[in-house]
């Protein structure tokens, strides 16, 4: 393995990063985990301010699908700039955004596209999860919402009020009531079954709590889920289970919105983490990877809920036409080339040798995930196991897996429930020799820092 290698950062680095600390907030957070300048980045490779160079497996948490400035890209956004088409037009209607708007209708699953209606929104995915749930309770006249343990939809009020992490919810006041249901996570069931009959038992539980009159559950606007829970450690949802929460949904009314911010656009082995289990819900909320690398976020949904009216759900940034350029490339050039296939195959190959290595390196508790949406959750070998034969989360180990995957040229980042899941979001375009190298160097990384405590006394 080779590894470019400075002894120290650049000056210009070093002044950057003093001011950084300075200047912006207290609530800064990849720059904690990350103290680095990066200066110029192609395809999974970033280069810092102190000739550095790292693979990048954060990959703008999953909104760089191509990597860095991928030529597609580039092209896309110099040819609209020299095109002289205008860069900020509100909601007015562009060539740019028909084209966008065609590109993503002909990835969407068929037959949820055919009776579809886009709303584009401000150019983060929460505003989207905040549109998604407004027009729902336009639709409905209702106001609750269903939500799960684990989940992650933002950080605004209302996609604040159906993330499941207390820690970032505690400090705020509630958006609305919200009832919160489990989610199916294997590993760390929260049933103490996992597996099949966990999945079975969440579903069951889901039903009987809707339907009993003193259940204090009252009807829902929305039931909000991701078909793979990502900041909440890459736990991915059994097909049968989300099968039977689009039944349950429909059986009782209520609308279903899918949360497919992380997991779109080929991140999991197909265009849309929906199409695995076949289901078709009312709302799809999409950002990150859809605008190419740059903001971009809408809510598509069934047109029989396009009830609210004009400037119901508004937004000085919608009309992105750099990014709307930039996406309908990213979406064609993704669905050419089979890409999302390609994630599937690797990610299994990743998936099964991370896996193989647990023999020798006994602190990965488990491996899951989906294509290249890949978690890796550390533990603590000696701890006493639960009912489901999980040891107790390791996240002292995993901040020093990253910092030792960073020292070796790797960048990943921290998630899950005790942030002890080290996340793997490499780009689409990731080669056979990159994931090899990342193998390598992930596996050296928490070889070290299992022997770090040693050596450090």
């Amino acid at each position: 393995m080779t590894l470019t290698v400075g002894t120290s950062a650049a000056p210009a680095g070093d002044a950057i990063l003093r001011r950084q600390r300075i200047r912006e907030s207290a609530a800064r957070t990849y720059a904690r985990s990350f103290p680095i300048v990066p200066v110029r980045a192609n395809g999974m490779t970033v280069e810092g301010a102190d000739g550095r160079r790292y693979l990048d497996c954060l990959s703008g948490a999953g909104t760089l699908a191509l990597g860095h400035n991928h030529p597609v890209v580039l092209e896309a956004i110099r040819r609209t700039l020299d095109s002289g088409a205008p860069l900020h037009l509100l909601d007015l209607a562009t060539a740019e955004k028909d084209d966008f708007t065609t590109a993503l209708f002909e990835s969407l699953p068929e037959k949820f596209a055919a009776k579809a209606r886009i709303h584009f929104c401000g150019p983060a995915g929460a505003d989207a999860v905040e549109a998604a749930l407004k027009l729902m309770q336009t639709a409905t006249g209702r106001r609750g919402a269903l939500a799960f343990t684990g989940a992650y939809h933002g950080m605004t009020a209302g996609a604040l009020a159906v993330t499941g992490n207390t820690a970032v919810k505690a400090p705020l006041p509630s958006a609305g009531e919200v009832t919160r249901l489990p989610y199916p996570y294997a590993y760390r069931c929260p049933f103490g079954l996992g597996g099949e009959r966990g999945a079975e038992l969440a579903a069951a539980y889901t039903e009987r709590l809707l339907d009993d009159p003193s259940g204090g559950v009252l009807p829902a606007a929305a039931m909000i889920l991701e078909p793979v829970q990502g900041e909440g450690g890459v736990v991915p949802a059994p097909d049968g289970w989300l099968r039977e929460m689009r039944r349950i949904t429909a059986e009782r009314g209520i609308p279903l919105i899918v949360d497919e911010v992380q997991t779109g656009v080929g991140r999991t082995g197909r265009m849309w983490a929906v199409e695995h289990s076949g289901i078709e819900p009312d709302a799809m909320v999409l950002s990150k990877a859809i605008g190419g690398s740059l903001p971009l976020a809408v809510v598509v949904y069934r047109e029989e809920y396009d009830s609210w009216r004009p400037g119901a759900h508004t937004g000085t940034f919608r009309g992105n036409t750099l990014a709307m350029a930039a996406g309908a490339a990213t979406l064609r050039h993704i669905a050419a080339n089979g890409l999302a296939a390609r994630a599937e195959t690797v990610g299994a190959r990743l998936a099964a040798r991370l896996d193989g290595a647990r023999g020798r390196l006994p602190v990965i508790g488990d491996v899951r995930g989906r294509g290249l949406m890949l978690g890796v959750e550390l533990v603590d070998p000696a701890g006493e196991s639960d009912s489901c034969g999980a040891r107790p989360a390791n996240p002292g180990l995993a901040v020093r897996v990253r910092e030792a995957c960073l020292a070796r040229g790797l960048i990943v980042e921290l998630g899950g429930r005790h942030d002890a899941v080290l996340r793997l979001l490499p780009p689409l375009t990731i080669t056979d020799e990159q994931a090899d190298a990342v193998l390598e160097r992930l596996c050296e990384a928490i070889e070290f820092a299992m022997r770090e405590p040693a050596a450090a006394g």
